[in-house]
């Protein structure tokens, strides 16, 4: 059975261990992981030891396992909200997308576990969808619907321009590249645009 862990909230650290992944994570985003390497082991059980962050970058150069990969330089903090143990040696947790962080210096350990220092990205600020872009509602309330409350747990912030932003990231059909060039826009408006004219081309949106 999944545990749920409680966590208490800190001050955002100047240094954190990150965990190379040929995908991208975004605030509020969900993101089940199977771990067995030691080195991420030893990272998970201090998390939740410590109740702790650690960052989740896309790989750019590299593999998710066997050596220390290169990671794209903004990435999202996660933190460990389930996790369970099914078999000996191999943990399964759930952790949730916090807010995003530029890498500014990177070493890794003696296991391989890379270690950043890191500068915070602030949060988007609250908008609302702009009425140019109210068309992309419709459609991201069917699909939240299809997807289900696992991975999309609720609260839903369809008022929230950045959350929908990052909604639509998630589950578009584009290249981790995209995904990763969307990550790092610090213009909320501007990402939506982008969206709704990828989704305008494609015949999606009504």
């Amino acid at each position: 059975m999944a545990k749920q862990i409680q966590q208490a909230s800190a001050a955002l650290p100047a240094r954190l261990p990150i965990f190379p992944l040929h995908s991208v994570l975004y605030p509020g985003g969900v993101l089940p992981l199977k771990i067995f390497e030691q080195r991420y082991m030893e990272m998970a059980k201090r998390c939740l030891k410590e109740g702790s962050l650690f960052g989740v970058c896309l790989i750019a150069r590299g593999n998710e396992v066997g050596e220390p990969a290169e990671p794209h330089a903004v990435g999202s903090s996660a933190r460990i909200e389930q996790w369970d143990m099914e078999q000996l040696g191999v943990l399964r947790v759930e952790a949730r997308g916090g807010q995003r962080f530029r890498i500014r210096a990177q070493g890794a350990d003696a296991l391989g576990l890379i270690h950043a220092d890191v500068e915070w990205i602030a949060p988007e600020p609250l908008l609302p969808v702009p009425d140019a872009q109210a068309n992309l509602l419709p459609l991201l309330r069917a699909i939240a619907e299809d997807i289900g409350p696992e991975r999309w747990p609720p609260p839903h912030d369809f008022d929230d321009a950045a959350w929908v932003g990052y909604r639509y990231c998630e589950v578009l059909p584009i290249p981790a590249l995209a995904r990763q060039k969307l990550l790092e826009l610090t213009d909320t408006i501007s990402r939506l645009e982008i969206i709704q004219q990828y989704l305008n081309q494609r015949g999606v949106l009504s």
